[in-house]
């Protein structure tokens, strides 16, 4: 099963994830973007970094989209994580500008 087509800019946010590339994460958000991290909201490049330091790449996290479909400038995606921090199936919003991630929101499971 291949995994489903994402906007570029989606799409380089998990290659990142997946290849341990802090650089290529940052890159991927404007420089306005944040993530929300079940309402941990962490902005700009250094929030973004922060995050990507300590629930992602820094916690050897590998991401597997599952499912996504995308209205408009969203992406929802089902994703399977495996990391030091949590591992399971979640569910994240990613809000595209410009061919940049303007939001990364994992909200909480209901």
């Amino acid at each position: 099963m291949s995994e489903p087509q994402l906007p570029q800019a989606v799409q380089r946010l998990v290659d990142a994830i997946n290849a341990a590339d802090t650089e290529a994460f940052v890159a991927a958000f404007a420089n306005d973007g944040y993530v929300d991290d079940w309402g941990r909201v962490l902005s700009g490049p250094a929030g973004v970094r922060s995050w990507a330091e300590t629930d992602a790449i820094g916690a050897g996290a590998r991401m597997t989209v599952l499912e996504a479909s995308t209205s408009d400038d969203v992406t929802e995606l089902r994703f399977g994580w495996s990391s030091r921090v949590f591992n399971g199936e979640s569910t994240a919003f990613a809000t595209v500008r410009d061919d940049r991630v303007t939001a990364f929101r994992i909200p909480p499971h209901a």
